[in-house]
Formats: structure tokens, sequence, C-alpha cells
């Protein structure tokens, strides 16, 4: 999740328990922060739907891998933006939502979350012991689980990712968000290559310090899926080979999600 980081004088704070997530209303925005002025989601009172941060236009060129899946899966619940952007444009798709803050899934109205149902789960459970006993069912799993600290080191270990990779159908591809100054930023990307083979590529420069990867789990045998081939046209230059261009081409894809 982006975290616009900025400076402030704060009191002592007690850190054995996270601090509530604060919710803000500004000017026709909703946001989520988990300290005063940290934005981690943002929300349009006018359009609830609407991917407001560049992060998660990002994260949406998952469908140039795997432009219908059937599972989608997202570790982090946030204030929704990505799961009701799916549930709306992916009519075909089941979601599932893997959120382990209880006081984060209680603002769910607030951010016009929809209720469970057939298609739409919100799972109360830590993301490292669900992926961990998952099947290969998922065609698409998005891994954007944050706290106030970053991203907790369980999500970004070899082990995590292996589990990942097994939660995956053949074909599947697992999106990754990382910040690219967190100082284990190198050692989780090879974690990530490892695990997928060396199946990983980027867009260059699509949203600021979040560094957005995907991760492509290819079948032994047989020809190469759309999303392998995919994983190999982007790797050559990092996506289209400018950062405006690529920013441009995840403002297309979430446009064209949104009008078919």
């Amino acid at each position: 999740m982006l975290i616009n980081k900025v400076s402030f004088a704060m009191p002592p704070t007690d850190f054995s328990l996270p601090a509530a997530p604060i919710v803000a209303t500004r000017g026709g925005r909703r946001t989520l922060e988990f300290a005063p002025g940290e934005v981690q989601s943002e929300m349009l009172l006018s359009d609830p739907d609407a991917l407001v941060l560049a992060y998660c236009r990002a994260i949406m060129c998952f469908a140039l891998f795997v432009p219908r899946p059937r599972h989608i899966v997202m570790v982090g619940l946030g204030g929704g933006s990505l799961a009701k952007f799916c549930y709306r444009h992916f009519p075909q798709a089941r979601i599932t939502v893997v959120e382990v803050r209880a006081d984060v899934i209680a603002l769910r109205s607030q951010f016009h979350v929809p209720p469970d149902d057939w298609r739409f789960e919100v799972v109360h459970a830590d993301a490292a012991s669900y992926l961990a006993c998952m099947p290969a069912s998922a065609d698409v799993l998005v891994v954007d689980g944050f706290d106030a600290q970053g991203l907790p080191p369980e999500l970004g270990s070899a082990r995590f990712y292996a589990d990942c990779r097994r939660a995956l159908r053949d074909g599947g591809v697992m999106v990754a968000n990382i910040f690219s100054y967190d100082s284990h930023y190198a050692a989780m990307t090879e974690r990530l290559r490892l695990a997928f083979d060396d199946r990983v590529c980027r867009f260059d420069k699509v949203a600021g310090n979040n560094r957005i990867l995907f991760a492509v789990k290819a079948p032994l045998a047989g020809a190469p899926p759309r999303s392998l081939r995919a994983q190999r046209l982007v790797a050559r230059h990092n996506g289209l080979g400018a950062g405006w261009l690529n920013r441009l081409l995840a403002r297309i894809v979430v446009t064209f999600l949104t009008t078919t």
C-alpha cells in the first residue's frame, strides 16, 4: 500500500499493540491511515469503486497476464480499493481477501466494501498461515499486506513465497507490492525470483516508491501460457521502456476494465 511519508512530532507510543486505524474524510475523499498523514488507502465518495492511487492501478496490470481470472486472492484489505474494483469488474471471478486485523475489517462499510456473498469473502486470518494450507486454486494472488511499520517480515520470506507459488494454478500470477526503500528489498526480490524460477518482471517507475512485481507460475510442460509470454515481454525493458509510458499503460488497463 502507498504511504505518503511526512514528519510529525509524535508522543511516545506503546508498540505492544498496533495503533487503531484512522478514517479521515476531507474534500470528497476518505482515507485509511495507520498514523496521521500516512495514507494507506483512499476513496472518492462520489465513486467508491474508482482506483485513486497509482500503485493500485499498477497492480491491476495483472490483467495483462491473466485477463479472465476465476479466483483472485488478496492479502490485505485496507480500505478495499482493489477488492471493490475486482468485485465489480471481474464478475466471473471469485474473490477471497485475507486480512489479519479485525479493526480494519470492521471499517469495511465506511469504505463501501460489499458484504460477503457466494463469490466474495473477507477472511480474518494470518496470511502466512492461511496460504500455507491453501490448495492450488488462485489465478491471481495480490500481496499488499502492509502495517504501520511496512511489509511484515513473514510476508517476504522464502517460505511465504514458496507457499504463494503453490497456491497458484499453473499460469497464475502473483503480484507483490514492496517498497523500494525497504532495507530488505533486494533480499525479498531475490527470494521471489528463486521461488518462481526467475519468472519475475516489473513495470519501471509506475508507482513511485512502490515496486509492483509480477511473478508467474509456469507449467512444467506444454505450450507457454499467456502469463509467461507476457512476463517475458515485460521483462525485456521493464515494461514499455519509459516510466510515463508504463503509467499510461496502467491507466489504459484500468479504463479498459471499467468500460467492458
